[in-house]
């Protein structure tokens, strides 16, 4: 899947978040409403402008920046 096809990050919209391109619909919002049991039927249905491959891209996008984050041991005295 390339997210960035369907993904957008412009300052200007949503405050730099990334948005599925074409609306103001933000990854953040998707992924949480997966997250709170939402399946993608009710996601569709409660968003029209939505396709199931915009819901897809946005895991998409979630998965590569979760992919890329480092994390650092926390020093201990």
């Amino acid at each position: 899947m390339n997210w960035q096809e369907r993904v957008s990050v412009d300052p200007k919209v949503l405050v730099g978040k990334p948005v599925v391109k074409g609306t103001r619909i933000a990854v953040e919002l998707v992924v949480d409403l997966m997250a709170k049991g939402w399946t993608q039927e009710q996601i569709l249905d409660s968003y029209p402008n939505l396709t199931a491959e915009d819901i897809r891209a946005c895991l998409a996008y979630a998965s590569e920046v979760l992919h890329a984050e480092r994390v650092y041991p926390l020093k201990t005295a």
